[in-house]
């Protein structure tokens, strides 16, 4: 079992970044394929980005790719997820998730993570 806990959300201004982390501890997270999901006020859960277990495969939302990098560091025993150019619409608690797969692609279903963190908020102002 691992557990998640996400940090570096916060209130910024449209155009500018931030730099969320997810940092993992029980077990290392090269044992699972990783992702970020978000969910605004009203809305449903949605996929943001992914990365493989091996790290060499990721892939992002329509609306957030180019804007957004997910990236691992196993020797630190976390996921980033870099957002540049954020916009209102990206206000949201954005939630980081671990998925026991032995799959070797992303993971894009919310319904396929065993582990979740508790969330970060982000908000981002006109």
């Amino acid at each position: 079992q691992v557990q998640l806990v996400e940090s570096g959300g916060g209130l910024v201004q449209a155009g500018e970044s931030l730099r969320l982390s997810c940092a993992a501890s029980g077990r290392t997270v090269s044992s699972y394929a990783m992702g970020w999901f978000r969910q605004a006020p009203g809305k449903d859960r949605e996929f943001v980005a992914g990365i493989n277990r091996s790290g060499g495969s990721t892939a992002y939302a329509d609306s957030v790719k180019g804007r957004f990098t997910i990236s691992r560091d196993n020797a630190k025993n976390s996921v980033t997820l870099q957002m540049n150019s954020l916009k209102p619409e990206d206000t949201a608690v954005y939630y980081c998730a671990a998925d026991r797969t032995t799959l070797p692609g992303v993971r894009y279903s919310l319904k396929t993570y065993d582990y979740w963190g508790q969330g970060t908020q982000v908000t981002v102002s006109s």
